[in-house]
């Protein structure tokens, strides 16, 4: 919790309280569905949490801009973001059940009212969103196919609509066929080790009809 008071210091006491609430929904959960690698829970504001919110310090949402969370897993970036963006709306999308079962009750444990939960493949979900975020389900030019023609048309963003991807490591191959994709390190904002090789990409997305 300190982590984000120090990165994210207008938060309201409601988002505070949201935030503080994740450790203990999260350990509870954990414990009848293993969603979160023990390790990882002891880090739970460090590897999930903060590292989800790096998409914001890429591109703060608009209320009611549209976000598609694909293969949120536990709820991840996506529960992290609609607790910061609380008037954006969220679709988080799984198509693993026992997954989608946990975001849906430590949604409901939050209390938030911004958030659609939904069990099944990227390729199948409908509508356009304003962003697609996801923390590294696939290679990009596989996200890419799964998310096509989900952008919405009017960019109402300093960026351009399309995907804010959470990726590690050396992405230059990975990007090699997407010329139009930006990198953004997130140790130019996060000074912990964690995030050396952590970045978010943006990749623009033309609408399709």
């Amino acid at each position: 919790m300190e982590l984000l008071k120090h990165y994210f210091t207008q938060l309201s006491d409601i988002q505070l309280e949201q935030f503080s609430k994740l450790q203990e929904l999260y350990q509870d959960w954990n414990l009848k569905i293993n969603v979160v690698s023990r390790k990882d829970i002891d880090e739970l504001y460090l590897r999930h949490v903060l590292h989800s919110l790096g998409i914001a310090k890429i591109q703060s949402f608009l209320p009611e801009a549209s976000i598609l969370d694909v293969g949120t897993g536990g709820g991840f970036p996506g529960i992290p973001l609609a607790i910061l963006f609380p008037e954006t709306n969220f679709h988080l999308v799984d198509s693993i059940g026992k997954k989608i079962k946990v975001v849906e009750e430590v949604a409901a444990g939050l209390g938030l009212e911004n958030v659609q939960i939904t069990n099944a493949r990227a390729e199948t979900i409908t509508g356009q969103y304003d962003f697609i975020v996801s923390r590294a389900v696939a290679q990009m030019e596989t996200f890419v196919h799964w998310v096509k023609g989900r952008v919405a048309k009017k960019s109402r963003h300093e960026l351009k609509n399309g995907i804010l991807y959470l990726k590690g490591g050396d992405l230059s191959e990975e990007l090699a066929g997407f010329p139009n994709a930006t990198v953004y390190p997130l140790q130019d904002f996060f000074k912990e080790d964690f995030f050396e090789t952590k970045s978010v990409v943006h990749l623009p997305l033309k609408y399709k009809v």
